[in-house]
């Protein structure tokens, strides 16, 4: 069950209005590293999990992600501070003033439509938690990315408290995954003398085409 509390999870604003960095955040609002395929996918993949420590930090997390997205669409309405003109916006979505009426939608930044298809669920809590962590890592570009693009302080404030709240969901989730990396998938493939072999494609050898290692990548120079 949830409840709406009428308080941001933080609060946001901006300096002055700025449609075309407004056309920017939509990124995170109904894009594939955004607020809602983060909030949908962790409570989707919760649904199996049977820790229950471990499934309330995934709906935890989620709730949390909602509170997230609002705090988005909130600044996208405070950036917009014009009426429908799609003129305002020099680059960028413009369904906002077509389909819209200026109203946050769950579009990215080039205007298509969020899809289900941004959800990765496996069932294999390993697997979930690993792309879990990946997609914390993601989103903290983009916002990182969006605050380079900005100058607004207030603006530039949500973005920094969203992206400390990132880190702190990218290391709940790499907490929760050494408690379990010796289950799932994790057990019950990946052991064998296979699983710690590198092979060299970059410098063939005629003496052998493999060898053993300790699964450590090769070093690059620049």
């Amino acid at each position: 069950m949830f409840k709406h509390e009428k308080q941001l999870f933080h609060p946001v604003g901006v300096e002055k209005p700025n449609p075309q960095y407004a056309a920017l955040l939509q990124e995170q609002l109904g894009g594939a590293n955004g607020e809602l395929k983060a909030a949908l996918q962790y409570m989707s993949q919760s649904f199996r999990i049977k820790d229950p420590e471990i499934k309330d930090l995934f709906l935890d997390i989620a709730a949390e992600e909602l509170g997230h997205l609002e705090m988005v669409a909130q600044t996208i309405n405070l950036l917009n501070g014009h009426d429908v003109e799609a003129a305002a916006v020099k680059s960028g979505e413009i369904e906002s003033h077509v389909l819209l009426g200026l109203n946050p939608g769950l579009i990215n930044a080039s205007g298509y439509s969020w899809t289900g298809d941004y959800v990765t669920v496996t069932g294999d809590l390993c697997a979930d938690l690993l792309s879990d962590i990946a997609s914390e890592q993601r989103a903290k570009v983009v916002y990182e990315y969006l605050y380079r693009q900005i100058e607004d302080k207030k603006v530039r404030e949500t973005i920094d408290f969203l992206l400390n709240r990132e880190e702190a969901h990218n290391a709940m989730f790499r907490e929760a995954f050494n408690k379990v990396q010796d289950t799932g998938s994790n057990r019950d493939f990946g052991t064998t003398k296979a699983a710690k072999m590198y092979f060299s494609m970059s410098n063939p050898s005629p003496e052998s085409s493999f060898k053993d290692v300790k699964v450590t990548p090769p070093s690059f120079h620049q």
